[in-house]
């Protein structure tokens, strides 16, 4: 429950910084033209995400005549999280990976690559989609929306405030030739939609963190998903596939994820902190087999 406070808090610390940005560049009726206009473009990709990615990685959905074990495995999960059991599709990329998408439990789906059906034995891929199953019972694309929105409403408003000093106006429509307020402006511009960045990116990766969690207890063997956790991170890097920027953070790893530094703006945990949080997970379920 820990990881699910903590993106509660991040939440309320993004929308918080919201609303002081929003009323300091653009008042009331800038903050928002700025979440309308956010809100309008992230409800439509909400509402069609798993049509588009699906589309997007020309992934195929999977009849249960040619994967019958695959279909009973993500119906046993999909019962143990006590949801609906999710479509089950199959990308075609080399790489191996795997993803959920889906506005919820009631239309959820989930996406397994043709390289992680090669690389992984049964007990390793009914580990990974546990974890994306418990993507779907977490609503983590509700959640990474609702941080979507907040951000893109940020990034509009420090827009208005860049066009503002193009054309020489402050917020009152006066002429502002004060260089404080010119270089707080300037600062503004550069700083809050890095700061709004990081904190989406520690949603992201609070709802991992959650999202394995979730699945070790569906699946009762969290060591199953640290062992395919760590086969995926040793191929991943070695095996290039054109991921969208934009919807690299559904996969279970992320070729775009960064370490030291980097990783406050990646999407995912670095895999090994994710693999010693799901080997404390396991002696304290009392799991010791590798």
């Amino acid at each position: 429950m820990g990881y699910a406070i903590r993106s509660v808090i991040l939440l309320g610390v993004l929308t918080g910084l919201f609303l002081f940005v929003g009323n300091l560049i653009g008042g009331r009726v800038g903050m928002t033209i700025a979440l309308v206009l956010a809100g309008i473009m992230n409800f439509l990709a909400y509402w069609f995400s798993d049509k588009i990615v699906l589309k997007m990685y020309g992934a195929r959905e999977i009849p249960y005549e040619e994967a019958p074990w695959l279909h009973r495995m993500v119906e046993e999960l999909a019962q143990r999280a006590n949801i609906p059991k999710p479509k089950v599709y199959l990308v075609p990329m080399e790489q191996p990976n795997a993803f959920a998408t889906g506005r919820g439990p009631s239309n959820g789906a989930v996406a397994v690559t043709s390289g992680i059906l090669r690389l992984l034995n049964e007990r390793e891929l009914r580990g990974v989609l546990a974890h994306e199953i418990g993507h779907i019972k977490n609503r983590d694309v509700l959640v990474a929306t609702m941080a979507a929105t907040i951000a893109g409403a940020i990034s509009y408003l420090v827009s208005m405030l860049q066009w503002a000093l193009i054309f020489g106006h402050s917020r009152d429509g006066e002429n502002n030739n004060n260089p404080l307020s010119l270089i707080a402006s300037i600062a503004m511009i550069i700083i809050t939609p890095i700061i709004a960045t990081i904190i989406q990116m520690a949603i992201s990766r609070s709802r991992e963190y959650m999202a394995d969690e979730t699945g070790a207890r569906i699946s009762g063997d969290p060591l199953a998903l640290a062992s395919a956790l760590e086969k995926i991170h040793n191929y991943v890097h070695q095996i290039p596939a054109e991921v969208n920027q934009g919807t690299a953070h559904l996969f279970i790893e992320n070729p775009l994820s960064g370490q030291g530094i980097w990783e406050l703006f990646s999407t995912h945990p670095s895999t090994e902190k994710r693999i010693a949080r799901l080997k404390e997970f396991a002696r304290q379920m009392g799991v010791f087999a590798y």
